[in-house]
């Protein structure tokens, strides 16, 4: 773990909980996020990312 990840947040998947510093598997965990406040809402940037792309490719399909 680099000193640069120990002040990174990251949210578990599996635990719904947020972790400082890469504390799990790496399949169980998104991010890297600045602050812990960013990885509480990652599952609400993944939904609205997932949607941006879904709206894009169907853009793209016309």
């Amino acid at each position: 773990m680099t000193a640069d990840s120990e002040h990174q947040f990251w949210y578990n998947m599996r635990t719904g909980k947020v972790e400082q510093g890469p504390q799990s598997q790496s399949i169980d965990r998104v991010g890297p996020f600045a602050t812990e406040l960013e990885a509480s809402h990652a599952l609400e940037k993944l939904r609205a990312n997932s949607a941006k792309w879904a709206e894009d490719d169907a853009r793209d399909e016309r």
